[in-house]
């Protein structure tokens, strides 16, 4: 095991201590030691000239940051530039000792970027006591999260590191938490990266990452999206799922963002497919340029463009998966309403022990304390099939029920109250301990309501009768206006998984997630604007789990064509 290093600095008055564990950093590239994914040559050229680094510009004067440099994947191409842009401005190199700052917190890399750059700087004709004095000046051994509020730029530029904030050590989080407020719930960090970027900017300085694209449209990215949309401009969001970006296969979704510190204006969405690796980098900014490249894209296999004259506003989330999706998406948007306007969208209950609360045993309480359950496995087949799983249900009508009047119940829970009062919903209700996290909504039991498990490929709902109550893995759409079998098959459509491709998220293996916060957000039409015979069709396809017959009725009750509809999902 490597020693664990321990690395001291000062961080707004205050002394604090990181940790550089046994591995660098998590991140999809560059990633040190194990593991190892490097950011591609071409992708590293577009992304620099994307932001304007380019030897035709004054960089000399220009301060560029690396935030996480790792060996240099990103930094020494800026040297590269940053040496044309001196010798076309007939400036000695020595005028380019504030030009670069690149931060990295694993050592060893470090000393691998700082060789990189003093042998750049030699090739270049650099001394080489000149060229050890600007590597030395440029590359910063420490955490750029704790340093960057010492400097402004122009531009950040690079590829932030990828981390649950869980895996990072709790003091160490808490530190970022209060330096970061964007950094919330269970965060990446790289949303603190660019936070920090952004507050780094100069007037008319630029971001440029290529990141995973998850905080574009997921509940921890809100505060993010709300700083970017406050006081800067989104210029281009290259979607690079299907691109070969990087020199392994990784497991997040990325794209580049190009977010600069002026007035929002026009941005261009795009999407780049296996082939852009093949055109020069420089060709492919063109096409991405907010000004002067439009329709340039389409000339280019591989790479799809639009421009967005309106960007997204406060902490709304950016559905930017292809410019033919965002298209379409926005022209539903206009036409339709949001299904929360006729519907209640919620999830089931959640109990912090399921181990106590959920059983098969009937005789365990007094029966009235048993509330049928349905798990996300009892729908599987795409109808409700219980499996005989209870809620050992503390709640009634009116609130917690008196544990002396269920003698049963009561010697039940205090069996297992040890591990009951453990859980954080009741350390905060010493006199609840024995209740679950989500109160039980008595009046829902009865309700008709369709089923969503949270995580699958497809948006499949199923439809509870009134029969069972849902376990938190579920989500429930129940409507005192919606015929639940229409409103099923409108949702079991390939226009109803198009909405959740739009505003969710993907995870790994292609799944999806079917979250409350993306299911309320469909549209859907007015019911009393269908004809009986499409409710028929709707209906009866949601019966027999006929997902293509309810797609062909669909299109037509959106008035969208088939081949547009399956050049906006990509597939």
């Amino acid at each position: 095991m490597r020693q664990i290093e321990t690395i001291t600095r000062p961080i707004r008055g205050i002394q604090q201590t990181l940790f550089a564990s046994q591995a660098p950093l998590g991140r999809e590239c560059p990633v040190e030691a194990k593991g190892v994914v490097y950011t591609k040559s071409w992708v590293v050229e577009l992304l620099l000239d994307l932001a304007g680094y380019r030897v035709e510009a004054n960089l000399v004067d220009s301060v560029a940051v690396e935030p996480s440099a790792g060996i240099g994947a990103f930094l020494g191409p800026m040297i590269e530039r940053l040496v044309e842009s001196c010798r076309r401005l007939n400036r000695p190199l020595s005028d380019c000792s504030a030009s670069l700052r690149a931060y990295e917190l694993n050592s060893e890399s470090a000393e691998k970027a700082h060789v990189l750059a003093v042998g750049i700087l030699v090739t270049a004709g650099a001394s080489a006591a000149l060229a050890q004095s600007l590597a030395t000046g440029w590359i910063h051994t420490g955490d750029y999260l704790f340093e960057s509020s010492t400097i402004d730029a122009d531009f950040v530029i690079g590829n932030p590191p990828y981390i649950r904030v869980e895996e990072i050590p709790e003091e160490t989080a808490t530190l970022y938490r209060d330096a970061y407020p964007t950094m919330r719930g269970r965060a990446d960090l790289y949303v603190a990266f660019f936070e920090a970027a952004l507050h780094q900017l100069r007037q008319g300085g630029v971001c440029a990452f290529i990141c995973a694209d998850r905080w574009m449209r997921n509940q921890y990215g809100a505060e993010l999206r709300q700083l970017v949309t406050s006081k800067y401009g989104v210029e281009v969001v290259l979607e690079m799922h299907n691109a070969d970006a990087f020199a392994e296969e990784v497991d997040a979704y990325p794209a580049i963002t190009v977010i600069r510190r002026k007035t929002q204006g026009s941005t261009v969405v795009a999407s780049a497919g296996p082939e852009s690796e093949y055109h020069p980098p420089r060709v492919l900014c063109d096409a991405l340029l907010p000004n002067g490249g439009r329709g340039r894209g389409e000339a280019l296999r591989g790479l799809r463009t639009a421009v967005v004259d309106q960007w997204f506003r406060g902490a709304d989330p950016w559905p930017c998966h292809s410019p033919e999706q965002l298209t379409l998406l926005r022209r539903l948007e206009d036409q339709f309403p949001k299904l929360e306007a006729n519907s209640r969208v919620g999830i089931g209950v959640a109990t912090g022990n399921d181990s106590v609360y959920i059983t098969r045993n009937s005789e365990l309480v007094e029966s009235s304390r048993l509330l049928r359950l349905t798990l996300a496995k009892d729908i599987a087949a795409g109808t409700v099939e219980w499996s005989g799983h209870y809620l050992v249900n503390p709640w009634s009508g009116e609130g917690l029920v008196d544990l002396g009047k269920y003698p049963r119940l009561r010697d039940y829970y205090r069996e297992h109250e040890p591990a009951l009062r453990k859980r954080h919903t009741a350390a905060n209700n010493a006199n609840g301990w024995y209740k679950t996290i989500d109160r039980v909504t008595h009046a829902l039991l009865p309700k008709p309501k369709l089923y969503i498990a949270d995580i699958k490929e497809v948006l499949d709902p199923v439809l509870d009768r009134g029969e069972t109550y849902p376990h938190h893995n579920l989500y429930f759409i129940e409507s005192n206006t919606w015929d639940l079998e229409i409103l099923g098959g409108l949702l079991m459509s390939t226009v109803g998984q198009f909405f959740v491709e739009s505003y969710g998220v993907r995870m790994r293996g292609g799944y999806w997630r079917f979250q409350a916060q993306y299911l309320r957000r469909i549209r859907v039409p007015d019911p009393k604007s269908m004809s009986a015979a499409e409710g028929e069709e709707l209906r009866d396809a949601f019966r027999k789990r006929d997902r293509a017959r309810a797609t062909s009725v669909a299109l037509d009750v959106y008035g969208i064509g088939r081949q547009e509809m399956e050049t906006a999902l990509g597939h």
